[in-house]
């Protein structure tokens, strides 16, 4: 960066990721200027918080929901200043209407901008970044209407991809009114995890009344929450660098200790939660192969846990029939008048078998190739060769300090990211009490150049 004062960074994405990294920047530096791109009306929704069907709940319990690592009880206290408009949290461990979250989180910058001193630091600039390129002493943004800003730094905080609809399928985050589908028809949803759970449950919500087929390789529902604290598991105990055959075990094992001891389940997995992403980041590269083929999915169901009430729900729908679990594998989808054929195989079964459905809505979450995002950003980053996709193909290359790495293995001085795209170095880093911590960390290293003038160390990355 320039040894200026009021250095200047530029945050692309004003969801969650963003409006986080936003407030640690103008709360950990008094000189920094923040500029925060993003193309929604509402700022610090995104795609997770910009619902307003009250049925779609947090997954995990306001107790861990704050979004500032040093304040824990933060967003609870924000509630308990809210009780008195809409009763919604009888105690700490509820799980809250995601619409209200994303309330909480806009309430952040909301706060700053009231404050003089911050409000002149801070702009919201309203539009979408389709382009991202660097000099030897500015990072530069290109709007769609064709505004350039110039930043010592650019952030990206774009959150998750989201895939552009095909024909015959539905968009996974509208309601199933915008579609519209016909409430008597066939629902084929592709992915049993959470994204499918919240449009089972928006379906329901308009009253749909035809079958709804959830359909996966392996056919797994995420598993309920419970009042279960975390184990407490020292970090000396914790093998690190092991196989993931290894890894499997020694939690089984714990699990089954803590298990004949009378506990549950769920507190060895969240004990586990402040190491993870060490745990990825020093696994084998084979091993996180192998993970990502074969144990993602059982970690996931067991990791990502349904609040109670949604459990009921679900549990309910499945009981009626309305909805069906199937573990198999599409061959083919072909649009047609009645919307589309599906050819799958269910699994261990080399017969194809035919489905006609309403509609199909795509729920399987990450997009399996990066260089395809629809963000023109990211993609920008591909075509300048400022970014490269890591070698298991999960997202782009970024140093420990967030740090975008170029297509010679360099990690940049002046371009950063955050959040899901990032989860190729850090994998867990897709839940708020990860991100927070990685936005106070990114803040704090920012603030320190800025505070000294200098650049942030440029680390050739360590190819294993």
């Amino acid at each position: 960066m320039t040894n200026t004062a009021g250095r200047h960074v530029i945050i692309v994405g004003g969801g969650a990721s963003g409006v986080l990294l936003a407030y640690q920047l103008l709360h950990q530096s008094c000189d920094l200027r923040v500029t925060l791109i993003e193309q929604r009306p509402d700022i610090g929704r995104g795609i997770a918080y910009h619902t307003g069907n009250p049925d779609h709940l947090l997954n995990v319990r306001a107790a861990n929901m704050s979004a500032l690592p040093d304040q824990p009880d933060h967003f609870w206290r924000w509630l308990v200043s809210r009780q008195h408009e809409v009763p919604l949290c009888p105690d700490p461990y509820c799980f809250v209407p995601r619409r209200v979250y994303g309330d909480y989180i806009a309430s952040l910058l909301e706060q700053g901008a009231s404050d003089r001193a911050d409000g002149q630091r801070l702009t919201i600039v309203r539009g979408t970044c389709v382009d991202v390129s660097e000099r030897s002493d500015e990072a530069i943004a290109t709007l769609d209407d064709g505004r350039c800003l110039a930043g010592d730094a650019i952030v990206l905080a774009t959150g998750h991809d989201m895939r552009a609809s095909n024909p015959g399928h539905a968009d996974p985050w509208s309601p199933p009114s915008a579609a519209p589908i016909d409430a008597d028809a066939t629902v084929l949803i592709l992915g049993t995890g959470l994204t499918m759970v919240d449009y089972v449950l928006s379906l329901l919500r308009d009253g749909h009344r035809g079958p709804i087929i959830a359909m996966s390789r392996r056919g797994l529902l995420a598993k309920p929450h419970r009042r279960v604290d975390p184990v407490r598991i020292a970090e000396t105990d914790v093998p690190f660098g092991a196989s993931v055959g290894q890894l499997t075990r020694w939690l089984r094992a714990r699990v089954e200790r803590h298990a004949a001891e009378g506990g549950d389940w769920r507190g060895v997995i969240d004990g586990l939660r402040p190491y993870t992403q060490r745990l990825w980041r020093e696994l084998p590269l084979t091993s996180k192969r192998r993970f990502l083929e074969h144990a993602r999915a059982w970690w996931d169901v067991h990791r990502h846990r349904m609040a109670p009430e949604v459990e009921a729900r679900i549990t309910g729908a499945l009981h009626d029939g309305q909805l069906s679990l199937t573990a198999a594998k599409v061959v083919r989808i072909e649009p047609n008048d009645a919307g589309a054929a599906v050819a799958y195989r269910l699994r261990g079964n080399a017969e194809t078998r035919q489905l006609q459905v309403g509609t199909v809505v795509d729920c399987t979450g990450i997009v399996k190739d990066p260089r395809a995002t629809p963000n023109p950003a990211v993609r920008s980053l591909f075509q300048r060769g400022l970014a490269c996709v890591d070698r298991l193909c999960i997202g782009i290359e970024t140093d420990p300090d967030c740090a975008i790495v170029d297509r010679e293995g360099v990690p940049s001085r002046r371009l950063f990211a955050v959040g899901p795209l990032t989860r190729a170095a850090f994998w867990e880093i897709i839940a708020i009490p990860d991100i927070r911590n990685q936005c106070a960390e990114l803040a704090a290293l920012l603030s320190r150049t800025e505070e000294t003038g200098q650049h942030p160390l440029r680390r050739e990355l360590t190819r294993v």
